[in-house]
């Protein structure tokens, strides 16, 4: 067992699916995905690698797959000391430019070759606490070659606007139900409201303030899946007040309210 590597199957289309995007490499080996980030689309198939540099609520969807063609596609979670001490080695380490928080590029020969060396390790167990980290390094240092490796360098960069951005992103994810004040983000992060309010919307595509709302009504939609909670209770414990407004944005995102978005979202993991 590798921790980092996770695989996933798929033997028809999907309907559109909201997720929190991990930091990860994400390959497709057959079929193809779109991924969607506050309305910009990145279409992900075998001739490409996505990376995702920081935790982003976005949209993803199945658009190619089929019983005898099924889709297959790997996750190798992204490790930032990994990634800081490759570019100490291959670039000096600079501010860099903020990009998005999202990139999909053209996948390589050698990038593909030591992906492969990875997965075939699960077949010599034995090998994989001496090689694993090994690979992943080199496959991180492919990355970082690529066409828009130097928008994945500043993320790990201490000091870097990158760096402040995806350290702003882990306290919102950790504090998404108490009431978001920007200047004490941007304190926090060493930044100023407005440098925050810029780099935040370059990463991202989308405010703090809009980011968090992503993150409170994607938690409440999984609280009600999960624990059987009402609309009400759901929007209270992410840290809506009104539960009239709770219902109007859940209801504006997920295309549905609560209950009968929940309702249909039970209908359909019963489907054979």
């Amino acid at each position: 067992m590798i921790p980092e590597l996770c695989f996933r199957r798929a033997s028809q289309e999907s309907e559109p699916s909201h997720t929190l995007s991990l930091p990860s490499l994400y390959i497709i080996a057959q079929g193809s995905k779109v991924a969607a980030l506050a309305g910009e689309s990145f279409q992900i198939d075998p001739g490409t690698y996505m990376v995702a540099s920081v935790h982003l609520p976005a949209i993803g969807k199945i658009t190619h797959a089929s019983p005898q063609i099924p889709y297959l596609s790997l996750q190798l979670t992204l490790t930032p000391d990994v990634i800081l001490d490759i570019s100490k080695k291959s670039s000096p380490g600079k501010r860099g430019e903020t990009g998005r928080g999202i990139i999909v590029n053209p996948s390589t020969p050698p990038l593909l070759d030591a992906v492969l060396r990875l997965v075939h390790l699960l077949d010599t167990p034995s090998d994989i606490e001496i090689l694993a980290p090994l690979f992943i390094r080199e496959i991180f240092y492919r990355v970082l070659q690529g066409e828009q490796g130097e928008l994945i360098r500043p993320f790990a960069v201490i000091g870097s606007y990158a760096q402040g951005i995806s350290n702003a992103i882990h306290m919102i994810n950790r504090d998404y139900s108490k009431p978001l004040v920007i200047e004490e983000l941007a304190k926090k992060v060493s930044m100023s409201p407005r440098s925050l309010h810029k780099h935040f919307k370059r990463v991202t595509a989308m405010s703090p303030i809009q980011y968090q709302k992503m993150i409170r009504l994607q938690t409440a939609r999984r609280l009600l899946l999960t624990e059987g909670l009402d609309a009400a209770t759901a929007g209270f414990r992410v840290g809506y007040e009104s539960p009239s407004q709770f219902n109007r944005e859940y209801a504006r995102l997920f295309g549905r309210p609560p209950m009968k978005d929940i309702h249909h979202l039970r209908g359909s993991l019963l489907d054979p």
